[in-house]
């Protein structure tokens, strides 16, 4: 039987109440492999007492793990976010190498979309996640009216292509279209730049039909149609924004997912869903966990465990039909509720 180590950090907030409810769901799947469990009690209460959001060695701890299952990040009202992202979700991303961020956003029958007549609309942005406009370069000088402030982009020949070879390798296996997102009208430098590395990707791929659009024109094609869209590519902050729309489409942030991989396999790939800490109802039970659980999922699908993915994807679907869902999904069911529902699916059908 097959063993994978997972490192759980459940974090801040709803963390700690879905990402328990996730592993649940895991560890209903059967005997066909085993999950090993070990959990990291790091975040902004980790923190308050440590004036650390980590161990200085956490990565070291974190290396040897199949993958990493994170909650969320976050206690604003406790620790300012740039120390608690920087500290904990971002120092993960950045030491392991996680170039790739992937989120999927896709209808389900009983959602309760926005969109007043939505369609079946299924797409993955894939966002390059180690540099662009969130690099680290820059900074800050003078005080008062003459302070300035500067944030360099930084795009480089090999993330940008290590991005889109990963958004065509997935097209490929999917309906095999292309959208990139750029904004070469108004960035003169980093955006043609990533439009000259798209063309020379796009060679490459033959078999694969490509469009390049402008950010804000494919923002609003985001909502007037999103069933057009396969894979998308984008740079970290416009996949940023993008895959924020695209949780929206499907009704509440609380039930995307999202995958930061380590592409050459040297260290884990982390797994989190794309909502929140949430520390406004936190403790309250009514969590959505979909998100959490949706994510497990892609980490399994990552492990090679794709049937046991296939099966928690079913019984998301069939949870959402049958309107067992949080309020944040116009449903009255409690986290536990939902979690147990789904369990219950896929005991049934095994």
């Amino acid at each position: 039987m097959k063993t994978y180590t997972i490192a759980s950090i459940p974090g801040d907030g709803i963390g700690k109440e879905v990402v328990p409810a996730a592993l649940d769901v895991i560890a209903t799947l059967g005997d066909d492999f085993k999950i090993e469990i070990d959990t990291f009690p790091w975040g902004c209460d980790y923190y308050l007492e440590h004036n650390s959001m980590m161990p200085e060695d956490g990565l070291r701890q974190l290396k040897h793990y199949d993958a990493i299952f994170l909650g969320a990040v976050g206690d604003p009202a406790r620790v300012p976010d740039h120390i608690s992202l920087w500290g904990l979700l971002i120092k993960i991303r950045r030491g392991f190498h996680q170039q790739i961020n992937m989120r999927p956003a896709r209808y389900f029958e009983g959602l309760h979309s926005p969109l007043i007549a939505p369609k079946d609309f299924d797409f993955v942005v894939v966002r390059e996640n180690s540099e662009g406009e969130y690099s680290e370069v820059g900074g800050r000088m003078y005080d008062g009216e003459d302070e300035i402030a500067i944030q360099n982009n930084l795009f480089s020949k090999r993330a940008t292509k290590a991005a889109m070879r990963y958004a065509f390798s997935l097209a490929s296996e999917r309906r095999s279209h292309l959208m990139s997102a750029t904004k070469s009208n108004g960035m003169v430098y980093s955006m043609p730049f990533w439009d000259e590395v798209f063309q020379e990707m796009s060679d490459q791929y033959p078999s694969i039909s490509t469009d390049s659009q402008h950010i804000d024109a494919l923002a609003a094609s985001f909502i007037t149609r999103p069933e057009s869209f396969d894979v998308l590519v984008a740079s970290n902050l416009f996949g940023d924004i993008l895959t924020d729309v695209g949780a929206a489409l499907m009704g509440s942030i609380g039930i995307a997912p999202a995958a930061n991989i380590n592409i050459d396999g040297r260290y884990p790939s982390m797994f989190e869903p794309v909502h929140g800490s949430a520390p406004d109802i936190a403790g309250k039970g009514i969590a959505n966990p979909i998100g959490q659980i949706w994510t497990a999922k892609l980490m399994l699908d990552h492990l090679g465990e794709t049937t046991a993915a296939a099966r928690i994807l079913s019984a998301i679907e069939f949870v959402i039909k049958e309107s067992i869902v949080t309020g944040d999904l116009g449903g009255k069911a409690s986290t536990k509720e939902v979690t147990e529902a789904i369990k219950q699916h896929i005991t049934d059908h095994r």
